[in-house]
């Protein structure tokens, strides 16, 4: 067994000391952003394409009054796997429990990847709030349903043999796409997702994204609420339809994007830039329907 197997699993523990003897270590606290809400999913922690250092700087410079994490932010599936837990992947959850202890609200929804902790429903533990889903009040009243998105997986008809292809076509897919992270790193270049740009040109991924993005809102209208915020599908998304705001905070495997209500009442799509080091703002709508553009022109 190879010395970093043996650290990785050594290092499997929230609480353990912020310095290590590869060097990394929690960024200095430096607030460059405030916000209402964050949305956070899909950030895989335990597996190897999991972009932890990035999601790190991101919560280092950024304040908060909610953080949401819709799923999918441990991978136990990968974790039973191999175990790799390195300490950047530990220092995440250490800063998510030190910002919960100073008294950002912090909701937990379960994904698939999680579902071990779907059982702890409401459940609260270390500052952090369990929830199978949650409904969110924005500053200007909108209310925003939020789940991670894996109970439709049955409504995006696509047969088990297609299925199982595209899985073992993505564990490629993302093991070109760390290959290429390193060679990108080692020269000097900033961070550009090969897996988000072939799923992209694929037919078939395009058509479930769809179908995937239908069966949602079709939910959300059940439930009496302006905004439906998933993840599941690693495709950041906000987009208008039918008076529904659907928000897809992407995920820290491909894209490091998130979902975030500003001070002023915005809903924003944001991407880390590793090159700026800060976060690009990808598309954003004020949080008052009727005053947005694509309503207006709607119902003019």
């Amino acid at each position: 067994m190879s010395q970093s197997h043996v650290d990785s699993k050594a290092s499997f523990n929230p609480f353990s000391q912020t310095t290590t003897s590869d060097g990394i270590a929690l960024p200095p606290i430096n607030i460059k952003q405030n916000f209402n809400a964050l949305w956070l999913s899909d950030v895989h922690l335990g597996s190897l394409d999991c972009k932890a250092e990035f999601l790190l700087n991101l919560l280092s410079q950024t304040q908060a009054n909610q953080i949401y994490l819709v799923g999918d932010i441990i991978d136990i599936w990968a974790l039973k796997k191999r175990v790799y837990w390195p300490e950047s992947h530990n220092l995440v959850l250490q800063k998510l429990l030190q910002l919960a202890k100073d008294g950002t609200q912090i909701k937990y929804i379960p994904g698939n990847h999680d579902e071990a902790f779907k059982s702890y429903t409401d459940f609260h533990f270390w500052g952090i709030t369990m929830a199978n889903q949650y409904v969110h009040q924005c500053i200007n009243g909108e209310k925003v349903l939020m789940l991670h998105g894996d109970q439709f997986d049955s409504e995006v008809c696509i047969s088990r043999t297609y299925a199982k292809l595209g899985d073992h076509l993505y564990d490629v897919l993302l093991f070109l796409n760390r290959k290429l992270h390193q060679i990108r790193h080692a020269c000097g270049f900033s961070y550009w997702s090969l897996a988000s740009y072939v799923k992209l040109r694929v037919n078939k991924a395009q058509h479930a994204i769809d179908m995937y993005r239908d069966a949602v809102l079709r939910y959300a209208k059940t439930q009496d609420v302006q905004v439906v915020v998933c993840g599941h599908i690693h495709q950041p998304e906000l987009s208008i339809h039918d008076d529904i705001i659907y928000a897809n905070d992407g995920d820290w495997v491909e894209n490091c994007t998130l979902i975030a209500e500003t001070l002023t009442g915005e809903l924003q799509l944001l991407r880390w830039s590793d090159e700026s080091s800060t976060t690009k703002v990808l598309k954003q709508f004020q949080l008052n329907l009727q005053q947005t553009p694509e309503y207006k022109q709607k119902v003019a």
